[in-house]
């Protein structure tokens, strides 16, 4: 049964999530503010966060970072405001996704289960044996199936929405991928979000590859992104 943290300083809030949650097989754990919810995610180890902004002693996005900085443990922001300035600053700090209050409960499970679905599907699960093949491009190699980076003879330590994006487009190296066609093929069909998290995560992506001298992500304006290599003889492989 996975367990849920539900972190918000509104016990309505919570209750309104648990019902829903519970109604569909989640356990679900429960936190008034930031540092509580830190020490629960230490002692009972969640499968997944829904954590809300504006919580008293730490706010949600200290707390964000914080769990970024340990663990790769999904997160669902929670926000009151639409603001979109949210939303990115949210992403940029490694969510998963994010609900705006007043939040549907059907939606917030929707969320919680796909997030869940995109977590097993980049920790390796269902995988076939030629997909978890190590690729090199230039000075770049990703190895799937030991999820580790290596980029001009550097180790690079990346999250996991990170590494299957990179994955990704080396495997479509040269070829223009649209936010669109990232966000059904990295983040999953079922992904209710927008397209600015692709924006943010490729900026997190090329600040990994600046140790490159040679592999790069380009931005092709209006449409998308492609990842080349600026020595054309080079290709991806084993």
């Amino acid at each position: 049964m996975p367990k849920i943290l539900v972190v918000d300083d509104e016990p309505d809030i919570i209750d309104l999530a648990a019902m829903y949650l519970e109604s569909e097989g989640f356990a679900v754990l429960r936190a008034s503010d930031g540092v509580s919810a830190l020490a629960q995610v230490s002692t009972e180890r969640p499968d997944l966060v829904i954590l809300d902004i504006m919580l008293p002693k730490m706010d949600g996005w200290e707390v964000c970072r914080r769990l970024r900085a340990e663990s790769d443990i999904p997160v669902i922001m929670v926000t009151a405001r639409g603001d979109a300035v949210d939303r990115v600053v949210g992403l940029e700090l490694g969510a998963d996704d994010y609900v705006v209050k007043p939040f549907n409960g059907r939606e917030l499970v929707a969320r919680v289960k796909a997030v869940l679905r995109r977590t097993s599907s980049e920790n390796g699960e269902d995988r076939a044996p030629n997909e978890m093949r190590a690729l090199t491009l230039g000075d770049v190699t990703i190895d799937p199936a030991r999820r580790t980076v290596n980029v001009n003879g550097q180790s690079i330590n990346m999250r996991a929405r990170e590494f299957e994006l990179l994955l990704h487009l080396l495997r479509n190296e040269g070829l223009v991928m649209s936010r669109d066609q990232l966000l059904d093929q990295v983040w999953g069909y079922d992904y209710l979000g927008d397209s600015r998290t692709v924006d943010v995560h490729v900026a997190h992506v090329r600040s990994h590859l600046q140790p490159s001298n040679r592999v790069r992500i380009d931005t092709v304006w209006s449409v998308g992104y492609k990842l080349m290599n600026e020595s054309a003889g080079d290709s991806a492989g084993a």
